[in-house]
């Protein structure tokens, strides 16, 4: 199955993404209601990190997807996937903020490591379009020592941000 296979699926059966993407903001209310003030605890924490989980994955993936059509396909905005594209990160925002309001996000486990995960991500997805909009012509108007510091560049950003992910 590819992925446009997928998303015709999820399209066509949108039953349980939106059981899914309606679920984890309701259970991030929930936990508000039953654990107020105890966020930080045990059981209360490590409920949030799946629900900051949960909802961050599918929201980056949608934000990267979004990221690579509207820049590399130049996909037309009113083509958007509301399924795909649009309510998983309407969910990542909408739990994260629930979840922020109940507790610290430095208190959830692991969640600097999906911070380091998107800013990663973004600097892919940016030094992949700089290279793209680069063409031979630019090359021969751009000093060959500016573009090798600029690549050195988003490399160096790479590592640090890999490295405060591994950390």
């Amino acid at each position: 199955m590819t992925l446009g296979q997928f998303f015709e699926t999820v399209s066509n059966q949108p039953n349980i993404v939106l059981f899914y993407f309606f679920a984890l903001p309701f259970t991030a209310f929930l936990s508000i209601i039953f654990g107020k003030n105890e966020g930080h605890l045990s059981p209360w924490k490590y409920l949030y990190t799946v629900l900051v989980y949960g909802a961050c994955i599918p929201g980056i993936f949608a934000l990267t997807l979004n990221a690579y059509l509207f820049l590399f396909e130049r996909q037309p905005i009113m083509q958007m996937n509301m399924f795909t594209q649009i309510l998983p990160i309407l969910c990542m925002f909408i739990t994260l903020w629930l979840v922020k309001r109940n507790v610290s996000l430095n208190d959830v486990p692991g969640f600097d490591k999906i911070g380091s995960l998107f800013f990663i991500i973004t600097v892919v997805i940016s030094m992949m379009w700089i290279l793209e909009k680069t063409n031979i012509f630019v090359f021969t108007f751009l000093p060959f020592y500016q573009f090798v510091l600029m690549f050195v560049g988003f490399l160096i950003l790479i590592r640090i941000a890999w490295a405060r992910m591994m950390n």
